[in-house]
């Protein structure tokens, strides 16, 4: 059985560890990463701000998943919304993945979005990364917007 709670600073070993499990996933997507350890997030921040929420799945005690959502402005005064709750650092131990257990943290999080009045819920993904998009799309979202790049 998976349980959902509120991070804590307790946590953050863990967390951190899961932050370098990001990147590892990630850097075969994006060949701009710099070598080495990279810190995405401000978890502390995400633990203690009001405007955010950190989740983690525990599975027999231990950590399993991440996810946080954090209210921000809309980047373009024409937009049809003046807030929307972003979610990343989605997360799930290898050995745990498949479970639902990532179904179930995203769920956590728009509950909480729509219970702080948010109606747009926006996350990023690597559009490479066919099996984080089909879990995100299965959740309901679409893609909007991809960014390219040219290397010179």
């Amino acid at each position: 059985m998976v349980t959902l709670r509120e991070a804590t600073k307790e946590d953050l070993k863990t967390l951190l560890e899961f932050e370098q499990g990001v990147v590892t996933a990630e850097r075969p997507y994006n060949p701009t990463l710099i070598n080495g350890t990279i810190h995405y997030y401000d978890l502390v921040s995400l633990i203690e701000s009001e405007d955010a929420t950190l989740i983690v799945a525990e599975k027999d005690h231990e950590i399993v998943a991440s996810g946080y959502a954090m209210i921000k402005k809309a980047e373009k005064d024409y937009f049809n919304f003046k807030e929307y709750s972003y979610l990343g650092f989605m997360y799930v131990k290898p050995e745990h993945r498949g479970q639902g257990i990532n179904q179930s943290v995203i769920d956590r999080l728009i509950k909480w979005s729509e219970e702080r009045g948010m109606k747009e819920i926006r996350l990023d993904v690597y559009d490479q990364n066919e099996s984080a998009v089909k879990a995100y799309e299965k959740v309901g979202f679409e893609p909007v917007l991809l960014t390219m790049r040219l290397k010179k």
